[in-house]
Formats: C-alpha cells, sequence, structure tokens
C-alpha cells in the first residue's frame, strides 16, 4: 500500500489559513484523525484525495500528486463522506458503481465484473438495477462504501461515515470497515470510534497538537476539551 505523505503543507479557504506546514507520513493501518470542528481535518482528507490542492507544500501518493494524477488517485485512494447525498452521482446502483472503474480505464467487461462482484460481496445482487432514491440513508452509505471498494484502493478516507446513522446501521459498518485490509484514514468525534488503532492524530487550529499511540493523544484532547469547557470565550 503506498503511504499518502504531506510534505510542509499549509491551505487557505476564503482567506483563512486551514492548514499550517503539516509534513506527516501516514503508513499505518489504522489511523484517526481529531480535533474541534474547523481544525482542518475534512481539509486533510481532500488534499489526500486529491480534491484540493495545497498552497505551498507538496502531496504524495506512492510518487503521485493525486490532484494532478486523477486516474492513478481513484485507483489508490477512496473516500467516504459523511453525507451519502454530497458522494452519489448516478440515479441507478449500477451506474454508481460503474463510474470510478470505468474513469480509470477499465474495459467494460472487466467493469461490468467488478460491479457483480461488489454486490455479490455483501448480498446486495438484487440491487444492480435499483434507483439509488429508494435506498435509505444507511443503505446508501453502503452503496457509497461499495463504490470505493470497487477501485481496490490501498487506503480508504473516511469523514465522519457514521453520522445520522442508527445504532444498528453503524454497528454493521463498523464490523465491515474494521474487516478490511486496506489502510484506513477516519475523521471522527467518536473516540470509542478508534479503539485498537494504530495511530491518532489530533489537529488544533491546521497545526498537529498530538500524534502518536491513540490513549496519550485521546486523552491529552479529552483534557484539553475539558479545561476550554468552562472558557468564556466559548460563551457558555
Amino acid at each position: 500500500m503506498d503511504a499518502p505523505e504531506l510534505i510542509a503543507v499549509s491551505l487557505a479557504r476564503d482567506g483563512r489559513a486551514v492548514l499550517h506546514g503539516l509534513t506527516l507520513t501516514l503508513r499505518e493501518a489504522r489511523i484517526g484523525i481529531i480535533g474541534r470542528n474547523g481544525a482542518g481535518k475534512s481539509q486533510l482528507l481532500r488534499l489526500i484525495a486529491g480534491l484540493a490542492v495545497p498552497d505551498r507544500g507538496q502531496v504524495r501518493l506512492g510518487g503521485i500528486d493525486p490532484a494532478t494524477d486523477r486516474p492513478a488517485a481513484i485507483a489508490r485512494i477512496g473516500l467516504l463522506f459523511q453525507n451519502p447525498d454530497h458522494q452519489i452521482i448516478f440515479p441507478t446502483v449500477e451506474e454508481e458503481l460503474s463510474f470510478g472503474p470505468r474513469e480509470a480505464g477499465l474495459p467494460r467487461a472487466e467493469v461490468a465484473l467488478r460491479v457483480r462482484a461488489t454486490l455479490a460481496r455483501f448480498g446486495r445482487e438484487d440491487w444492480l438495477s435499483r434507483h439509488v432514491q429508494t435506498l435509505s440513508q444507511g443503505q446508501r452509505q453502503l452503496l457509497c462504501l461499495m463504490a470505493v471498494l470497487a477501485m481496490e484502493p490501498g487506503t480508504i478516507l473516511l469523514d465522519e461515515p457514521f453520522a445520522g446513522l442508527d445504532l444498528a446501521t453503524t454497528t454493521r459498518l463498523h464490523a465491515i470497515l474494521g474487516a478490511l485490509p486496506q489502510r484506513l484514514l477516519h475523521v471522527t468525534h467518536d473516540l470509542g470510534a478508534l479503539a485498537g488503532y494504530d495511530r491518532v492524530i489530533w489537529l488544533d487550529e491546521g497545526r498537529v497538537a498530538g500524534d502518536g499511540a491513540p490513549a496519550p493523544v485521546i486523552a491529552a484532547y479529552r483534557a484539553a476539551m475539558a479545561g476550554e469547557s468552562g472558557d468564556d470565550r466559548l460563551g457558555l
């Protein structure tokens, strides 16, 4: 698996600095990314996926720039958004699952095989011709995950993928993701979801405030948030 790498990366949006000179190599199999809203977590994932371009610095993925070599990037890295409706672009399941492999230049027969194999993997062969609008929120999130897996990427980026899902669906998706061989980079506010992870990165105002084994980084983050809970600057 190609390890995503950021080298002195800075990014601004609407005149506001979002990330400040980040240098990270993301080799571990399970990496959690935590921090307050606006800390730069989602923008970090977008940079790694090649959906954003840094103002300064470099993002590398196995020797390629994911923002400029899109076919190579989508074959190596997948992104699962918080809201499946921000990710799904086609009206039917077959079209949605076919898009990535087709964009990667696979022959039509190989695309069809991948689509059917992906559906069979989850026991959803009957979804092939189904219209996306008939799927529940949890089913649409599963469809997004299947679309990512159809590309067979080495790394999957998760941006709060369980937000808004019921407990049963969340539990099932947790189990599916936990069993995957791919590297997972998981942005979440659910600190308990990071149990058993190899590494946790705490972002604060676009900088790395903590990076290492989950227990000490999460403990430091909890302590910092507890210390701010009564801060007058929060307006509470």
